[in-house]
């Protein structure tokens, strides 16, 4: 199956990254990959992935390439950097899947088009559930023929959405919904430990809101999985939300828009990253509220937890 299907390229093997390129590669794309981290290269590799020293060793080698990179600088670096994908002698199309804000996937999409490469922006929303299991929203922008070409590539990922012709207009659906998620989480973790505060039984706050007018991803998932639980095992650290609520409210007040329950929101995110927390799993905001009402967020299944868990894998 391999042997008809074109290698792809794939920078950027982080928590999203490597769950997406595992998921090209048992879809039968060969595959070659670079990471900064060389223990995430040798585990694609063990999957059947080769190995690149850089991303213009990837750009030599694939005309697709994807990259999922944490920042808007790493972007520039791997795009148009000395050793970036612009010198490979292979590339002809980047597909960035990074969240990364507008402006800068437009500066990017502008320097590559001078060595007629196109760069498609592919936004993915889904968390590293959605990036393992395929079931991730994928919000492309670009030109129609690119996009056309990437669709059974990109429906290995998720269930594709088309936002724009032009790069960025991806990148702006992405931080709009990431900016509704965040802020959703940080005003329900609030109501949260309201509750515990007023003595309210966690377990059923919780399906009460989400039997009524009140659910969000934030109460039906995030919550009752990894905060009532204790534990926190999201799989996205607070650095990422602060990074992303953070490039939402700048494009937006780009726009003349004020913004200002989202600028509330985050606050409390850049707060919690103020704190030393910007590691930590993003549902762990709620350990910076909890102190101010003297509680701990918890429902049954942190309070009694299953006897027949091994202590050391319990979170506390």
């Amino acid at each position: 199956m391999a042997a008809n299907k074109q290698t792809l390229g794939f920078i950027g093997l982080g928590v999203m990254g490597s769950r997406m390129a595992r998921r090209l590669r048992d879809a039968g794309y060969p595959l070659v990959v670079h990471d900064i981290n060389p223990v995430a290269v040798a585990t694609l590799v063990k999957a059947g992935a080769r190995a690149a020293k850089s991303a213009r060793d990837v750009a030599d080698r694939a005309g697709i390439v994807f990259a999922s990179v944490p920042s808007p600088q790493v972007l520039r670096d791997i795009s148009l950097g000395a050793q970036g994908v612009i010198h490979g002698k292979a590339i002809k199309t980047l597909v960035d899947l990074s969240t990364t804000g507008s402006a800068v996937e437009k500066e990017v999409a502008a320097g590559l088009a001078k060595r007629r490469i196109t760069l498609v922006d592919a936004l993915v929303s889904g968390g590293a559930t959605g990036a393992e299991k395929g079931t991730l929203a994928v919000m492309v922008a670009g030109k129609a023929a690119a996009i056309e070409s990437l669709r059974d590539m990109l429906a290995v990922l998720g269930k594709v959405f088309v936002a724009g012709n032009t790069p960025g207009q991806a990148q702006m659906m992405k931080l709009l919904n990431n900016m509704l998620s965040q802020s959703a989480l940080a005003m329900s973790l609030e109501a949260f430990v309201a509750g515990a505060k007023a003595g309210l039984d966690l377990d059923t706050m919780a399906a009460v809101i989400n039997a009524g007018s009140g659910r969000n991803t934030a109460t039906e998932d995030k919550i009752p999985r990894c905060v009532l639980t204790r534990n926190f095992d999201f799989g996205f650290p607070v650095a990422g939300a602060c990074k992303d609520i953070g490039l939402a409210i700048e494009e937006c007040q780009a726009l003349g828009l004020p913004m200002i329950v989202g600028s509330a929101a985050r606050q409390l995110w850049q707060f919690a990253y103020n704190q030393g927390g910007g590691k930590r799993d993003m549902t762990e905001l709620v350990k910076y509220l909890e102190p101010w009402a003297g509680v701990t967020v918890q429902g049954k299944a942190a309070r009694n937890p299953s006897p027949k868990a091994p202590k050391s894998r319990r979170r506390v």
